[in-house]
C-alpha cells in the first residue's frame, strides 16, 4: 500500500525590502526547534489559497489580501511525504505574531540559516527566490548587429535585468564561430558590471557554458543527458519545457528552472497559436521546479503569468526591443 501524501499550502510572506518570514516549530511538535514557512495542511473542499490565508489568519493572525500560486514540491520526511504548494504572499493586513508560541523571525533569504536549523523542505524555495523575474534572450542576429543591441542590453540591465541567455543559432558564422564568442565576450562583461548572470543555450559550444553562468538547455538537448551537466554550486541550468515528459526530464537533471510555452502566438511565429495558459498550468503542475511562462510575454503580462503559477516570464522583443 503507498503512502499518503500530506497535502499542505506553505507561504512565502515578503516585506517590501525583500526579508522573508520564518517562523520556528514550538516544542511538542515534531521537528521542533527548526524553523520553516509559515503555513498548514488542506482541510477538504479548500483550494491553495483559501488553505493558506486560513492557516496564516490561525498561526500568526494576518489576513492575506494579495497571494499567488508559485510552486508545487514534493518532499519526503522519515514518517512522512509532503506535496508542498509554495505561494508568494505580497499583501496582507496585520502584523505577524507567533499564535502558537512559535517565533518569528524576518530573515534575508540569501542567509536564512542565521536563524537556525531550516527543514529540508524550506531550502528549496530559498534558492528558487534568487531567480529574477525576469528572462531575457537575445537575438543579435549577426555581427552588424551587435552594436545596437549593445545598446538595448545596457538600458535593460539599468532598468533591473538580472538574468539573460545568449541563444544565436542563425548566426552567420555558425554557433561556435569566434565572431560570436566575441559577443558573448561583450555580454558578459556588460552583465557583471550590474551582478546579472548569463546562461549559453546548448546550441553553443559546452566550454562557453562554463565561461558563463551556466547552460539554458533546449529540450532536443536535455533529452539525451544522463544527469545535470553543471555543478549547482557554480552554475545555473534551464530547460525549455512543452510537455509533461519534457518537464520530467528537466526534474531528473536537477535543473534549477524550466521555461515552459509558447503561451501565445509570438511575433517570430505568427499565425502558430500558443499552449494556452491551462496547458501552461497543466504541464506546471507538481513539477518541483519554478517555471517562466514564454510566448507572447512581457512585463505587463507578468502579474498574469504569476497569478497562473509561473515563476516570471521570459521573452525577446519585450526585454530588449527590436
Amino acid at each position: 500500500m503507498s503512502e499518503q501524501i500530506v497535502d499542505v499550502a506553505a507561504g512565502l510572506i515578503l516585506r517590501r525590502d525583500g526579508k522573508l518570514l520564518l517562523g520556528q516549530r514550538p516544542e511538542g511538535k515534531p521537528w521542533a526547534g527548526w524553523w520553516e514557512l509559515p503555513g498548514g495542511k488542506l482541510e477538504p473542499g479548500e483550494t491553495v489559497l483559501q488553505a493558506l490565508a486560513r492557516e496564516l489568519d490561525e498561526e500568526i493572525g494576518i489576513q492575506v489580501t494579495a497571494a499567488t500560486p508559485w510552486v508545487t514540491y514534493v518532499h519526503a520526511y522519515p514518517h512522512t511525504t509532503v506535496r508542498l504548494a509554495f505561494c508568494r504572499v505580497t499583501g496582507w493586513q496585520g502584523e505577524p505574531r507567533g499564535l502558537e508560541n512559535q517565533r518569528l523571525e524576518w530573515v534575508d533569504p540569501a542567509h536564512a540559516g542565521s536563524v537556525g536549523e531550516l527543514l529540508p523542505a524550506t531550502l528549496p524555495p530559498l534558492r528558487w527566490l534568487r531567480l529574477p523575474d525576469t528572462y531575457g534572450i537575445t537575438s543579435i542576429g549577426s555581427p552588424a548587429g551587435l552594436p545596437g543591441f549593445m545598446a538595448r542590453l545596457r538600458q535593460a540591465l539599468e532598468q533591473g535585468l538580472r538574468l539573460v541567455q545568449l541563444r544565436e543559432p542563425g548566426w552567420p558564422d555558425g554557433p561556435a564561430s569566434a565572431s560570436l564568442h566575441e559577443a558573448l565576450q561583450q555580454v558578459l562583461k556588460a552583465c557583471r558590471e550590474t551582478g546579472a548572470r548569463v546562461l549559453v543555450n546548448s546550441v553553443h559550444p559546452e566550454a562557453w557554458w562554463r565561461l558563463a553562468d551556466g547552460v539554458h538547455l533546449r529540450a532536443v538537448d536535455a533529452a539525451t543527458r544522463p544527469q545535470r551537466p553543471l555543478a549547482r554550486d557554480d552554475h545555473w541550468v534551464g530547460v525549455s519545457v512543452h510537455d509533461t515528459e519534457q518537464m520530467a526530464q528537466a526534474r531528473r537533471l536537477d535543473a534549477d528552472f524550466v521555461v515552459v510555452g509558447p503561451v501565445a502566438e509570438t511575433a517570430s511565429h505568427p499565425g502558430q497559436p500558443g499552449m494556452g495558459w491551462q496547458a501552461f498550468m497543466d504541464i506546471n503542475r507538481d513539477a518541483g521546479l519554478p517555471a517562466y511562462a514564454i510566448g507572447g510575454q512581457g512585463p505587463r503580462t507578468l502579474a498574469t503569468a504569476r497569478e497562473h503559477g509561473a515563476h516570471g516570464i521570459a521573452a525577446i522583443r519585450a526585454v530588449f526591443g527590436e
